[in-house]
């Protein structure tokens, strides 16, 4: 049988866990950056298929694309590793120190990546800002402030509203990972990893690395959002809710359920 038991899928991404935190600076940011742009090319695609169809759901079926090609070809998105990195410090395979320097340098890379796309799409998207004047700009913009604005209205409410999306994304996101690790069959891991990246995507939740692109490509173009706007009332604190969801549901669960069977 082709499918791998849970057990060992927990004993090879602790593993991976701990090859990740050891990885050079370089490497990080390298496979950082292309997981931001991957992730950022799927956004895009997505918002695009759903303006072009009326239809959300259709844009949530195609924007696994982007985890597929993170999880295949082994690249830095740092919301799976909230979990698995996690994983190998409760193994005592690395020391906190390792999980610090994976997060933090696969973090900056992921905003790099995504940065560096969204300015690429305004620039060909707008006619080197001749024109703001199309759908999917237009549907980048109402996300983006219904991440941002919408969350600031509604005050401290807000606050707690987009922290229990962000936990519950991420619950979804690393279960991708960790689906990803669950057959040595390619098509297998594609299908395993669309399952769980299609849930948080279709359900409307928070997730860091794709906020990274959404909303500053959304004030690129134009939106009114602040640079306060964007990490006070998202992405920190969509972070920090990432951070929780991954590593308490997922990573702490089946390392507790797992360990040593």
């Amino acid at each position: 049988m082709d499918n791998i038991k849970p057990a060992e899928i927990v004993r090879d991404i602790t593993l991976m866990g701990a090859q990740k935190a050891k990885l050079p600076i370089k490497d990080i940011l390298i496979r950082g950056f292309l997981a931001g742009a991957f992730l950022s090319y799927a956004t895009t695609l997505a918002f695009t298929v759903a303006t072009q169809s009326g239809l959300s759901y259709v844009g949530a079926m195609v924007f696994p694309v982007g985890f597929i090609m993170i999880v295949l070809l082994g690249l830095e998105l740092v919301t799976g590793n909230f979990a698995i990195v996690p994983m190998a410090v409760m193994d005592k395979q690395i020391t906190m120190r390792g999980l610090w320097h994976n997060w933090f340098w696969g973090f900056t890379a992921n905003l790099l990546g995504a940065l560096f796309f969204g300015t690429l799409f305004v620039l060909y998207s707008t006619k080197l800002g001749t024109t703001y004047n199309f759908e999917t700009a237009e549907r980048l913009i109402a996300v983006a402030t219904d991440k941002t604005l919408a969350y600031k209205q509604q005050g401290a409410g807000g606050m707690v509203v987009v922290i229990i999306k962000a936990i519950l994304c991420n619950w979804m996101v690393t279960l991708g990972i960790v689906m990803g690790a669950t057959s040595n069959s390619t098509v297998s891991k594609i299908f395993a990893i669309w399952i769980p990246i299609f849930t948080f995507f279709a359900i409307g939740l928070e997730h860091s690395v794709v906020n990274m692109f959404v909303i500053p490509t959304a004030m690129m173009a134009n939106a009114p959002i602040t640079m306060y706007d964007w990490w006070i009332w998202n992405q920190i604190p969509v972070t920090l809710g990432n951070i929780v969801g991954g590593f308490v549901f997922t990573g702490l669960f089946l390392h507790l359920t797992y360990k040593n069977r």
